[in-house]
């Protein structure tokens, strides 16, 4: 979600030297990103101190702090950059030259309490409207919490698509990986005919309330299976998604490879550029896939897809999907009830969604 507060800094500053600081387990995913000179991988064991360091002697005349952290200002205050800019927060706000003010239509995401959720769960009983959540402004989204930082060093605040870049080698390789796989399946298969690639991301880090049912997906997998009869998916995920790909896997009939854990972020990025659609939650390769250009299908329960959805808001080529529930979104990892958000959205409506997204236009 910051790539567009990157392109537009690349626009406004042509000649410009700009490096992305980033922990390391996600310095692979800017490689080839036109926006960038260099990018300064740091460690999850690394001190401020120790990245203030290194900053301090790419002599930085400017740094754009984007997130909300009271250690990234802290860190740039280190390095002694002349200017430091961010956004206004307690206990943050002295470390930076220029504290931002919340813009306009900015929204935060408070948690529910667990006593909120049942009182909204008790209102609705009686009068749904009246426990009806209030639609965000249409300028809600995170994309434009960046830009509105980014406008401050000179960029436009206009909203444009996230992007990541894969190169061809890069896609060349995971096209020779997914057909040896799907010629290892169907070994009686022909070249001529290779199947529509799709792609399934059942796991997200942040909790079980951003999970939908794995039984969901595998019935999803079977459907579209059964729909198009020439179609391989997927499983992506990592280490720790291993068994509940597995799981969908089994369920699924055998349209499906569990990839979970199998694969370097360079090789996933490319292989989501090949799927012609992703069924995935709302987690770190949705975001990727859709800045790719690869159409997501998500279904959306304790998160906001108008605050932190994939690509630009309302882009028609995604499909993003909620259930109408008084409590949603409570931005919990584990929900308190009975997952009613999750639950309610059933794996037809979610088959009908890939099948839009598939059928020729």
């Amino acid at each position: 979600m910051t790539t567009p507060a990157l392109q537009r800094l690349r626009e406004a500053l042509p000649e410009a030297h700009l490096a992305l600081l980033t922990p390391d387990k996600l310095a692979d995913l800017w490689q080839h990103h036109p926006s960038l000179n260099a990018v300064i991988p740091f460690s999850p064991g690394e001190s401020p101190w120790s990245v203030a360091r290194r900053l301090r002697g790419g002599a930085f005349q400017s740094a754009l702090v984007l997130p909300n952290s009271h250690r990234s200002a802290f860190e740039v205050w280190l390095a002694r950059i002349p200017q430091r800019i961010g956004y206004a927060r307690p206990w943050r706000s002295w470390l930076l030259t220029q504290p931002i003010a919340p813009r306009p239509g900015q929204m935060r995401m408070p948690k529910r309490s667990v006593s909120e959720v049942n009182r909204l769960v008790r209102m609705s009983a009686g009068n749904p409207s009246a426990a009806r959540p209030r639609s965000p402004h249409r300028t809600a989204h995170q994309i434009h919490d960046y830009l509105h930082l980014a406008e401050a060093l000179g960029a436009s605040p206009e909203a444009l698509p996230p992007k990541l870049e894969v190169t061809s080698a890069e896609l060349r390789q995971a096209e020779a990986m997914f057909l040896s796989e799907w010629r290892k399946r169907t070994p009686n298969s022909t070249p001529a005919q290779p199947p529509i690639l799709l792609g399934l991301n059942p796991g997200a880090e942040y909790g079980p309330a951003k999970r939908w049912p794995s039984e969901s997906f595998a019935a999803v997998a079977r459907a579209i299976a059964q729909q198009t009869r020439h179609c391989f998916w997927f499983a992506f995920g990592g280490p720790g998604d291993t068994q509940v790909c597995e799981v969908i896997a089994r369920l699924a009939g055998g349209s499906v490879l569990n990839l979970a854990g199998k694969t370097s972020l360079r090789q996933l990025m490319a292989l989501l550029k090949l799927c012609r659609v992703v069924l995935t939650n709302d987690t770190g390769p949705m975001h990727v896939a859709a800045a790719l250009g690869t159409p997501v299908v998500v279904p959306f329960g304790s998160t906001s897809p108008e605050l932190t959805g994939p690509g630009l808001p309302e882009e028609p080529r995604h499909r993003l999907l909620k259930a109408t529930v008084p409590c949603a979104p409570c931005f919990r990892r584990a929900c308190p009830i009975d997952f009613r958000c999750m639950n309610g959205i059933t794996p037809d409506r979610v088959a009908e969604s890939i099948a839009q997204v598939l059928s020729p236009r």
